[in-house]
């Protein structure tokens, strides 16, 4: 085990507070919420289990990690849910001043679309 390796190797929490390993060297039984979402899963309100470190850009880097077992599937939106984003969405892309739906977002800083700003 090198140094590095061996200054971040703590699985019972006793240097940092709770368990922590290196990069790539935790359990399987440990996440992250990345690797918690690829599987279709959340966190479900869980406290953070364990940690990685590891030495960055910038200087130590971490990424906390959470419990399987205590793992919830992800919630899914209702059809109201979905239709209500739509709309918002959908409002997201109508200029306020010709009334027109934009293929793009319009900027919140110009308050309209960009056809419109450059008539200005």
């Amino acid at each position: 085990m090198s140094r590095i390796r061996a200054a971040y190797y703590d699985p019972e929490g006793s240097r940092y507070g709770i368990p922590t390993f290196w990069w790539r060297g935790a359990p399987a039984c440990y996440a992250t919420r990345r690797q918690l979402r690829d599987r279709g899963l959340r966190p479900a309100g869980q406290p953070v289990a364990a940690q990685i470190l590891w030495r960055g850009v910038g200087g130590t880097r971490v990424a906390y990690l959470y419990r399987l077992d205590l793992a919830r599937p992800k919630r899914t939106a209702t059809a109201r849910q979905r239709a209500a984003i739509d709309r918002a969405l959908l409002a997201r892309r109508t200029c306020p001043i010709c009334r027109r739906v934009r293929p793009y977002y319009i900027r919140r800083s110009l308050g309209e679309c960009l056809d419109c700003n450059e008539g200005r």
